[in-house]
């Protein structure tokens, strides 16, 4: 029986996009597929304090998330996973600088109209962004962010979490290793945190 797991991400962060990619790597060795959906690390920092070099880091991120919410609205959950991996390669691999070239490359890469990449200017989509925000944080914990996970327990309720935090990605068996133990701690009555110190920058895979 195939497991649903729905992720969401934001584009521009490379912890999301190495969980996205592990995900991805799971479905090759468990029986699982994944959803993608979007959230906001802007929203999420919207009126903080925080850091002033992680300030500047979030002045670009608004654009992609807006392109992708348009996305969906307009072409579906198939298309937010094609989309993602268009972005975050071009995003974490090629380090293509985020605006209009690196949307209308992604959206040509799919075959989406390029009019789609307005999008990242206008606010048309922000509230149906800020519903996919809320769906992926709200059982999780606001004062987290990307990667969030849900996944479906056998007693009928979902397992949401924040994470798992890797670098570099499991391949293969590994993978679905990693993938057995987050779902064992996540399914155990009253655990919250594992955790550990002194993180490397991630390196994207």
């Amino acid at each position: 029986m195939t497991t649903y797991a729905d992720m969401w991400f934001d584009p521009k962060c490379p912890w999301a996009w190495n969980t996205s990619r592990w995900l991805l790597e799971v479905e090759q060795v468990r029986d699982v597929r994944v959803r993608f959906h979007v959230m906001s690390l802007w929203l999420l920092n919207h009126g903080r304090e925080v850091d002033p070099w992680y300030r500047d880091w979030l002045t670009d991120t608004l654009g992609p998330v807006r392109v992708v919410t348009a996305v969906r609205q307009k072409f579906g959950d198939d298309a937010v996973r094609d989309l993602y991996s268009a972005l975050g390669t071009r995003i974490h691999h090629d380090k293509t600088p985020i605006g209009p070239e690196l949307y209308t490359a992604a959206l040509s890469d799919l075959g989406l109209p390029a009019d789609l990449a307005a999008a990242a200017d206008v606010s048309d989509h922000d509230e149906a962004l800020r519903r996919s925000h809320e769906d992926g944080l709200r059982p999780v914990g606001e004062d987290l962010g990307t990667p969030a996970i849900h996944v479906p327990a056998p007693d009928g309720t979902v397992n949401a979490f924040f994470g798992p935090v890797v670098t570099p990605v499991p391949r293969g068996e590994a993978a679905g290793l990693l993938w057995d133990g987050v779902l064992l701690v996540s399914g155990t009555p009253g655990f919250y945190e594992l955790k550990r110190g002194n993180r490397p920058r991630p390196r994207v895979s």
